[in-house]
């Protein structure tokens, strides 16, 4: 049986919920880094000139690998003919809750700080490499830190923690828009977006006496150059991290997206296998940026 995936719970995995979706082909999903020529000055020519062909930029060629990920429920025959409280199906009600789980643990690896692993065929899993693990351009991070290569291939060595400041957001904004990135999504997660309600635009916290309500809460962060960016809370982002991104240069990249197979009867129960193959594509990483290192209590 197939299962049209709906992305319905866009607040529980608003990353995968909100960035463009492409197609895998093979277990290392590839696709080409390309930017703009530096704007020149000097860009003149004079009048009937004949013209020679500009010499051209090698795009570079980038890869990530398809990580397979899976939820496996099963019910005895009893417990699916048995009548329970607030549903019907006790397999449809397994089922359904383990494709949100396995959505949370694809959010997860999909944000987090980790080298892809190309795996084998008998022990080792493949494992996607992590947003963390290609943003190096545009950056704040402690001075004791390493920053990852930016390919993947390695992840971020965490530095000494430092608390979250205006000023770091301010930072690495301007330094997505100097090298023409346009970031319109923060995630973060949920200490390190209270944090942000102590930024100068919202010294002071909205009362609306009518609705009896207290906004507190800093929503779209717009910076001196203009940069609009929605602070999107995430649960499964990591603690210590704020990410900036532009939509326009990243993708998940299924192999076989979500779905859910029977599994054959070997016994008296029924059970599914619910499965994804995926990975993340980060089209060129100075388009997004990154603050980390960042005090989490």
């Amino acid at each position: 049986m197939a299962f049209k995936w709906c992305r319905d719970n866009i607040l529980e995995t608003p990353f995968l919920s909100k960035i463009p979706k492409g197609k895998s082909l093979n277990r290392v999903h590839q696709w080409q880094k390309d930017s703009l020529a530096s704007a020149s000055g000097s860009n003149y020519v004079v009048e009937g000139t004949t013209y020679a062909a500009d010499a051209l930029t090698a795009t570079t060629l980038l890869n990530n690998v398809c990580g397979i990920s899976d939820k496996s429920p099963q019910v005895t025959g009893s417990q699916e003919a048995i009548k329970h409280y607030g549903r019907g199906s006790e397999m449809k009600y397994q089922t359904k809750k383990a494709m949100k789980e396995l959505k949370r643990d694809v959010e997860t690896n999909l944000l987090q700080n980790v080298a892809k692993v190309t795996g084998d065929a008998s022990s080792i899993a493949r494992k996607i490499a992590g947003l963390q693990t290609w943003v190096v351009t545009n950056q704040s991070i402690a001075t004791d830190a390493t920053a990852a290569t930016g390919d993947g291939s390695d992840a971020h060595t965490d530095g000494t923690a430092r608390a979250l400041t205006e000023a770091m957001f301010e930072t690495v904004l301007a330094s997505c828009w100097t090298n023409g990135g346009k970031p319109t999504k923060a995630y973060l997660n949920s200490f390190q977006k209270r944090k942000t309600a102590t930024f100068s635009g919202n010294s002071t916290p909205y009362h609306d006496k009518m609705s009896k309500k207290v906004v507190n809460s800093v929503d779209i962060y717009i910076d001196p150059l203009g940069n609009e960016v929605s602070m999107i809370p995430d649960r499964f982002a990591p603690t210590d991290v704020v990410y900036f991104v532009d939509p326009e240069c990243v993708k998940w990249c299924p192999l076989r997206d979500f779905r859910v197979l029977d599994i054959p009867r070997q016994g008296d129960y029924t059970g599914k296998l619910l499965l994804v193959e995926g990975t993340l594509a980060v089209g060129n990483e100075a388009a997004h940026g990154i603050v980390a290192d960042l005090t989490t209590s």
